[in-house]
């Protein structure tokens, strides 16, 4: 049995009682209100993974609210999303974030010098939701639209060490084995040979720094499963680029003690796939290298470490090293469970990351800025009611598809009328 604890609180799923634990949070619920966010691209409504998700989420009792934050091309495609989710009995906000009712308020925005037009994907659509479920919700649950293995128990976990009081908890992290179905095999091959060999290496070039210390407790620090209060919400700076997820701990990092952090073990989990790419700003290498970028980034701004090219060369020779030996251990791992594991596939793609570490090491020396979108505080010093106008917006942008739903239904009857 698996007790382990590490720097920041790890919550094991021991056989809990779900019923009991629901029970709890649907009451807890009921004066401290919670959100669950997700942000989506029209292309996963097409799949069958957020229609599971969508109707899971119609049983939380213990959900208040749901934010979709969706970007969808053209005006038919948000009038389709909109359909999509009136079945949950949730009030529901379909914030399609780059319609023209959005992107006129953050031109207003521009104007008076806070420029989030430049910032495109995932983390405008967090940032954006994030500030909306504040306006109602205490704890805050995000997770991506295409888990295909999704249940009520995943935002359960989430949010309820949030709500607990007595934990005393803000942030609570997902983590969880990934396995395919078809054939059983081992996923999450970032996480698996690029972040945990990685982070080895960087202790060994560098020392047990508290920061690295910090990111080596978590046990899937790549999930994009998370919880956090909305005060938290509102003061966290969030990364614009595909080191999300990573660049997300070192904020939290900087804003909470470490005491007040948990992960939770959400079982077995899994989601679509990207590809590795054929070039370092393509697929899995582009994510590899922002990963690497943030990591180095904040080292420098917490730790006061200084990365010189040496430091880089050094870290490509004991990365390596670091996920061969990974690479075995998993093979002997995948063996003994009797899943599918093609050792030769898992080292040339180490290798492929080993590249990326080099190309990313040289761009961070030349341009160590980051990427990050402003805390909601400062949005908020700009135009104080930014978030109700993003949330109005949301509401006439729905009220519009809903009529014109029900104008096209109005027309096809008296045409169906007329012709009989």
């Amino acid at each position: 049995m698996d007790y382990k604890q590490e720097l920041i609180t790890t919550i094991h799923d021991l056989g809990c009682d779900v019923g009991q634990l629901e029970a709890r949070l649907t009451e807890l619920s009921q004066t401290q209100p919670t959100a669950v966010l997700i942000p989506s691209l029209y292309e996963e409504l097409e799949r069958p993974a957020l229609t599971l998700i969508r109707d899971h989420l119609s049983q939380c009792a213990f959900v208040n609210n749901v934010i979709i934050c969706l970007y969808a091309d053209t005006w038919e495609q948000y009038v389709k999303a909109v359909q999509f989710f009136e079945p949950l009995p949730q009030p529901t906000f379909v914030l399609w974030e780059n319609g023209p009712r959005i992107t006129q308020i953050l031109q207003d925005l521009q104007s008076r010098g806070l420029d989030l037009l430049q910032f495109r994907g995932k983390g405008r659509a967090v940032w954006m939701g994030l500030g909306v479920a504040t306006l109602d919700a205490v704890a805050i649950a995000l997770h991506d639209a295409d888990i295909t293995t999704y249940d009520r128990s995943y935002p359960l976990k989430l949010l309820y060490p949030i709500l607990e009081r007595e934990f005393g908890i803000a942030f609570s992290k997902a983590y969880y084995a990934r396995l395919g179905e078809t054939p059983r095999s081992m996923h999450g091959r970032v996480t698996r040979l690029f972040v945990t060999p990685l982070i080895t290496s960087l202790m060994e070039l560098f020392g047990y720094r508290d920061y690295l210390r910090y990111l080596d407790a978590y046990r899937y620090p790549l999930s994009g499963e998370f919880a956090l209060t909305s005060d938290l919400a509102l003061t966290t700076r969030i990364p614009a680029n595909w080191g999300l997820e990573v660049g997300l701990l070192a904020e939290v990092y900087r804003n909470v003690a470490l005491k007040r952090v948990a992960q939770v073990d959400l079982g077995l989990f899994e989601h679509k796939h990207q590809s590795i790419g054929t070039a370092v700003d393509q697929g899995l290498q582009k994510m590899c290298r922002d990963i690497l970028q943030s990591i180095l980034r904040t080292l420098t701004e917490t730790e006061q470490v200084v990365i010189g090219p040496d430091h880089i060369r050094a870290l490509r020779v004991k990365y390596r090293r670091e996920a061969q030996n990974l690479a075995r251990q998993f093979f002997v791992d995948a063996r003994f469970n009797n899943l599918v594991y093609d050792r030769h596939a898992e080292e040339v793609t180490l290798e492929c990351f080993e590249r990326v570490i080099l190309h990313s090491g040289e761009q961070y020396l030349n341009d160590p800025t980051g990427t990050q979108i402003p805390d909601w505080t400062r949005a908020l010093a700009v135009i104080p009611d930014l978030r109700e106008q993003i949330q109005d917006a949301a509401i006439s942008d729905m009220a519009d598809a809903r009529a014109a739903v029900a104008g096209h239904s109005e027309a096809a009857t008296a045409t169906s009328l007329s012709l009989g």
